[in-house]
């Protein structure tokens, strides 16, 4: 069976370098980004001509912005990758109830919306995978990171749930938990934060891209057929 993923959140660096994994592994791909058209237009350019089908933009935290992104999808995708997101460092009580919704859309609403539009076919054709990039901290909470550990937390529930509906379709879910990893998002850390952190990770050091995006090949393959609803962290032992 022919191969194609969407990856929502294709233009961070771990969506990516998940493009890049997957394009190896024989995948076409339909790219979402949201601002960074750039990253989209260094895709195209790295990968061969037939490998990525579409590039789609769409601001996802908002309900319109949700239903005209799955709108302008042409390709109907045999595999998801959501590996979009949104951190907010802030003390509950001085985050704004805008930016508890937003981060509501991007991170949860987006995804059920996303996964309720193109579930369809994969249950018609017995087939389909979906991957989750969540966050350790959906498993253990952060303080001044309750809004995001919170949203985070629900995506894990949604893989597990949504994994006991679909395996009689021979559809799987599964979530990666990362823990500390070299991106844009950890871009803020000080060289004396960054060591702070990597001392207490028992592999001492950030994990990388290239890492999340082998583990989520893997999950992809055949040869993962019976591991479904799980929430895999990729932490070095932290």
């Amino acid at each position: 069976m022919h191969k194609h993923c969407l990856i929502i959140g294709a233009s961070g660096d771990i969506g990516k370098a998940i493009a890049v994994q997957l394009a190896n592994e024989g995948f076409t791909l339909s790219l979402h980004y949201y601002k960074n058209e750039q990253i989209i237009n260094d895709l195209f350019k790295a990968l061969p001509d037939e490998v990525i089908m579409e590039s789609v933009q769409g601001d996802l935290r908002t309900e319109k912005g949700i239903s005209q992104f799955i709108q302008s999808v042409s390709f109907q995708p045999t595999h998801v990758v959501f590996a979009n997101g949104q951190s907010l460092n802030c003390l509950l009580q001085e985050t704004t109830n805008e930016s508890m919704d937003e981060l509501f859309y991007v991170h949860v609403k987006a995804l059920w919306r996303i996964t309720k539009a193109f579930l369809p076919s994969m249950i018609r054709n017995q087939y389909g995978n979906f991957i989750v990039i969540s966050s350790i901290w959906g498993e253990i909470g952060a303080s001044s990171e309750v809004i995001y550990s919170s949203v985070k937390g629900a995506q894990n529930s949604f893989v597990k749930a949504l994994a006991k509906e679909v395996a009689i379709n021979n559809i799987r879910i599964n979530g990666i938990s990362p823990g500390l990893i070299r991106t844009k998002m950890n871009a803020h850390l000080t060289k004396q934060e960054e060591c702070m952190l990597t001392n207490e990770i028992p592999a001492n050091r950030m994990g990388t891209t290239k890492e999340v995006a082998d583990l989520a090949a893997f999950l992809v393959k055949d040869s993962a057929s019976y591991i479904n609803g799980e929430i895999i962290k990729i932490d070095g032992a932290w």
